[in-house]
């Protein structure tokens, strides 16, 4: 196991990238701490963490509530005593052309896709440090390194993810932290579907399917792949990278 006994702290645990995040580590061995603005959504997929033999527990957390992640960071490393890794994976957006979206809109993209990870790193951060150990992985988007009808405002947050995490790799790599960043392109996600179904988003993505050189939109399973590896021994080499998982759509 790559991750025997490690306490893997994830956020928007509860369904699509998350959940496939929350049974992969625990399948290596993690503590899995699944967190979710949507707690019952969390809790059924630590039950099924549990089901399949691992260790998981589950909070109901909005990120953008900085008092609340550090009352739950606080409660999970006063427990276990640590936190092994952290994988931000917490997003939503909402795709319409930049004209038409409100400040009100910028204020809740922001917030979620950005300030939130800040509020989760700033509380885990210190028992990495304490620890002289750990890895973070940030789930940004394609859509922060070239650009994505729609998705202005998301992908303005996406990429303020790419500049943390450089920024925080470089700053905690004396601690022995490593920080890194996946892109990940068109994933069959539960927002995924509810985009897809939208006859005029629909139409635009399967748009973007035809360009995929894979020919095919990715699996939340594959992109917890790719978590594994950051968050593992495999690369412990490796830090303050951006890698996009896309099907070869992105090739930068």
């Amino acid at each position: 196991m790559k991750l025997k006994d490690k306490v893997a702290f994830i956020t928007g645990g509860g369904r699509g990238m998350g959940r496939a995040d929350c049974l992969l580590l625990a399948k290596e061995g993690a503590v899995v701490i699944s967190c979710d603005k949507i707690g019952e959504n969390a809790k059924k997929v630590a039950a099924e963490v549990r089901d399949n033999g691992g260790v998981a527990e589950a909070y109901d957390l909005d990120i953008t509530k900085g008092d609340d992640v550090r009352r739950v960071v606080a409660e999970v490393a006063g427990k276990y005593k640590r936190i092994d890794v952290l994988v931000n994976n917490a997003g939503f957006d909402d795709i319409k052309p930049f004209m038409q979206t409100t400040e009100a809109d910028w204020d809740f993209l922001i917030n979620l896709n950005l300030k939130g990870h800040l509020h989760v790193t700033h509380a885990v951060l210190p028992h990495m440090i304490a620890a002289n150990s750990g890895a973070i992985v940030f789930i940004s988007s394609d859509a922060a390194r070239v650009g994505s009808t729609g998705e202005s405002v998301y992908g303005a947050a996406k990429a303020g993810l790419i500049g943390f995490t450089k920024t925080l790799a470089r700053e905690e790599a004396r601690h022995g932290i490593r920080v890194n960043c996946i892109c990940p392109g068109l994933t069959d996600t539960p927002q995924f579907q509810a985009n897809l179904a939208n006859p005029e988003i629909g139409k635009i993505m399967r748009s973007v399917e035809k360009w995929i050189p894979l020919k095919r939109f990715g699996k939340p399973e594959e992109i917890a792949k790719v978590v594994l590896f950051f968050v593992s021994d495999d690369s412990s080499f490796v830090t303050g990278q951006v890698l996009s998982v896309s099907g070869g759509l992105t090739m930068v």
